[in-house]
């Protein structure tokens, strides 16, 4: 870890991680202007505000919407875990990581302040996780089911089969039945047109 000569607030870093994580803001503060894993978060987090506009624009059913938007929530919900990891790191370690020539600083204690920024990142990011995650299975299985009746409308298609089965009694009309790759089905209209 780089030493400053300023401490680093432990509160500051978890309301940064929370409020400005998707802008690595939160590393910034803590590794300075050359980490590479600042100048990586809003890249990430811009590719999954460009699926929500793909989506605005050009609907739900854009297949590119679908794999960049799980990108944003993901990247809320990282940057809300970050947060909550810096709120709940004992003193003594945050100051070794982040105020080694300060041990005892009271920058690395927690306070109200502190535990508010935990307490909405976890609310926050559990929804934005939960969120992308219900997004990603919904579309994914929406566009299985579809590709599937597309399968079998196409089978159903070339291999339906018609057969009219004898009625017990004199009573009640045949039925006809239309066998069809991987369907049964019963059609009583066809039968009483016959």
């Amino acid at each position: 870890m780089h030493p400053s000569s300023s401490p680093k607030n432990k509160t500051a870093a978890a309301w940064l991680a929370f409020l400005g994580g998707q802008l690595g803001l939160h590393r910034l503060y803590l590794f300075g202007w050359r980490d590479l894993l600042a100048w990586l978060h809003p890249l990430v987090a811009a590719l999954g505000w460009w699926g929500l506009e793909r989506v605005r624009v050009h609907g739900q059913d854009d297949q590119l919407a679908w794999a960049l938007i799980p990108l944003l929530g993901f990247t809320l919900a990282g940057t809300a875990l970050t947060a909550i990891y810096y709120g709940l790191m004992p003193t003594e370690k945050w100051n070794a990581r982040h105020n080694p020539h300060a041990p005892e600083a009271a920058a690395g204690h927690s306070n109200w302040l502190t535990i508010g920024a935990v307490v909405l990142a976890l609310l926050v990011g559990t929804i934005a996780l939960m969120s992308s995650l219900a997004f990603s299975f919904q579309r994914y299985f929406e566009y299985q089911i579809e590709e599937a009746r597309k399968i079998s409308q196409q089978a159903g298609a070339a291999s339906s089969l018609w057969v009219t089965l004898p009625a017990k009694g004199n009573a009640s009309p045949p039925v006809a039945v239309s066998l069809s790759y991987k369907f049964l089905t019963f059609d009583k209209n066809q039968a009483n047109s016959n």
